[in-house]
């Protein structure tokens, strides 16, 4: 059966957009919760040693200006002081420290699973992700997991437990301090939450234009010669400029969100410790004795109120400044959720290369079905039996399922009925990479990558050089296209063969494959669609030649490499029928 690449459940659409964002970030983060929360309990526990050096501080500098004798040595204090220091940088690098490694291992299993999903997406699948999309979001913007990791997550326990902390030591001094922090405070977070609604819809909005300025920026680099050629540049340019331009206004409305909130815990933290200030300086100066139980404050007393006051709105100034890194997480997480829980073709097997079996390249099919996810079937009830060394032929009109029939005999695709057995094997997960390793794919359009001809000539692991190289293009009928190449075997060629001709690509194709070792399969996909009569007998002759001795399958409209075949197969309403029997 066809399986998705991933067991992950898309978010259901019933809840609510911020429950499926938190499901989706939980569910990214997974393992690596408890070491966060480690990470993070230090950096609190690093926060709340400041009390205890607030007070050897405010002893400190009380005795000396009221010129009393302090309960312990200067020396002592100091040293007590040093090793408080010493303590809270070491706990919060500590901290921190843990924080990092579990968000550096949170990214790479993130992006494992985004490139075993994109590898295990099914060529044949004509939904697959755009590879410029998947390049941005494993690349790029699961980077910005990072910051909700190492900012927000501690900068969130701290601000649960540190002001509460302050909060209680300064309750039993003055509760007039206590009662402006206990007002001033909570209007932080709670302004933040505010903007934090549209701060998560304009950082959704600016990574699906990032994404989608990446994919055209991709596909019109791929497509630069052609583009050139057919006077496409001008507007090429306008719609790049276009996407550029919405990225521009999206990221500037995350930036404005950023300056506003900014602003906002600026102003009450800064009101908060001022209004503190300005009561403790009152009471230390003996205009007011309001606001505390019934005694005075003392200078130390005021002095650690003071001095505590800005570290009671310190843990809600980090939390705001890095309360968008949640959004852009959360972002990152839906959009890698539905990339992975998108139901999809998967191909068969792990890709890790199992030595191939000896057994004779036989091939059979019983009432195989396909679908391509919930559609209608595009294959029912399919039976076929391939003799080795035989030549197979399936034709039928365009979308009729002939390229889905040489995508289950590879292996790309899983039947969702019936059963498939090649080499005398069951073909599944646990037998197709060794399967694949004899099989010799030659697609209606060759894949290359950008290097020499020499280095895509061997790109199935053979070395492109010596007698084998010589035979692989002379049996494909490709010698030709070498000799005219400007430096040979060292012509450079790019992305999808550009530099070389439809029929040079083909012929190319050919070479690579009677280069590859222990190809006793070949399976053809159009290979002579979109050429001319005289390039596609050309091909056809290659294609005969490269065929000999081993078992060949081809899906074709072409009548007259079909009738070159032994058998000849049609694929009508779903099923296969002899072509012979095709009206």
């Amino acid at each position: 059966m066809s399986q998705p690449a991933s067991a992950d459940p898309p978010p259901d659409p019933t809840t609510s957009p911020r429950a499926a964002a938190a499901s989706a970030l939980a569910e990214v983060v997974g393992q690596e919760r408890p070491a966060q929360r480690r990470g993070a309990a230090l950096q609190a526990v690093a926060a709340l040693l400041w009390v205890p050096q607030a007070v050897l501080i405010a002893i400190t500098l009380a005795a000396l200006v009221e010129g009393t004798a302090l309960p312990l040595g200067l020396a002592a204090l100091a040293g007590f002081y040093l090793a408080l220091a010493g303590l809270r940088i070491g706990l919060d690098a500590w901290g921190k420290r843990i924080v990092h490694l579990a968000a550096d291992r949170v990214r790479a299993r993130l992006r494992g699973r985004l490139v075993d999903a994109l590898a295990r997406w099914s060529p044949m699948d004509a939904g697959a992700p755009h590879s410029g999309a998947v390049a941005a979001l494993a690349v790029d913007r699961v980077d910005h997991i990072e910051p909700y990791l190492t900012r927000y997550e501690p900068a969130r326990l701290k601000v649960a437990v540190v002001p509460l902390a302050l909060w209680c030591v300064v309750v039993p001094l003055s509760w007039a301090g206590a009662l402006i922090l206990l007002v001033a405070g909570p209007l932080i977070p709670v302004f933040m939450a505010l903007i934090g609604m549209k701060a998560r819809q304009a950082s959704q909005r600016q990574l699906a234009e990032i994404a989608s300025m990446t994919g055209y920026l991709l596909d019109r680099i791929r497509g630069l010669v052609d583009i050139r050629l057919l006077g496409g540049v001008g507007g090429a340019t306008s719609a790049l400029a276009g996407a550029a331009d919405r990225v521009r206004r999206e990221t500037m409305a995350v930036l404005r969100i950023a300056f506003l909130s900014t602003a906002v815990l600026e102003l009450f933290a800064a009101l908060g410790v001022a209004m503190v200030a300005v009561h403790v300086g009152f009471e230390l100066l003996g205009l007011t004795d309001f606001g505390t139980w019934g005694a005075p404050l003392s200078l130390a007393q005021g002095l650690l109120v003071l001095m505590l006051a800005p570290d009671f709105f310190q843990p809600l100034r980090d939390f705001g400044a890095a309360y968008h890194d949640r959004a852009d997480a959360e972002a990152v997480a839906l959009e890698a959720a539905s990339l992975l829980g998108r139901h999809h073709a998967s191909i068969l097997g792990s890709g890790a290369g199992d030595v191939p079996s000896e057994a004779a390249p036989a091939v059979r099919l019983a009432g195989v079905g396909f679908a391509y996810g919930a559609g209608r079937p595009v294959l029912e009830g399919v039976d076929l039996e391939i003799r080795p060394g035989s030549r197979v032929a399936i034709t039928g009109h365009s979308g009729a399922g002939k390229s889905t029939v040489l995508g289950l005999i590879a292996g790309f695709l899983g039947p969702d009925a019936g059963h498939i057995e090649a080499a005398g094997r069951p073909l599944d997960a646990a037998s197709a990479d060794a399967w694949r390793a004899r099989i010799a794919w030659i697609g209606q359009r060759p894949h290359f990558v950008a290097g020499s001809l020499r280095a895509n000539l061997g790109l199935y692991g053979a070395a492109a050089e010596g007698a084998e190289l010589a035979r692989a293009l002379t049996v494909a009928n490709a010698a030709e296209v070498v000799d005219a190449a400007p430096r040979g075997l060292a012509t450079a060629i790019g992305e999808t063969g550009h530099g070389v001709s439809g029929g040079e690509a083909r012929r190319l194709a050919l070479a690579r494959a009677a280069l590859a070792p222990g190809r006793d399969v070949v399976l053809a996909d159009e290979p002579t669609a979109e050429l001319d009569p005289e390039t596609a007998a050309v091909v056809a002759d290659g294609l005969l030649d490269l065929a000999d001795g081993r078992t060949l399958v081809v899906a074709t409209h072409d009548e007259a490499l079909a009738a070159r075949m032994d058998i000849r197969l049609a694929v009508i309403g779903g099923r296969l029928v002899a072509a012979e029997a095709v009206p």
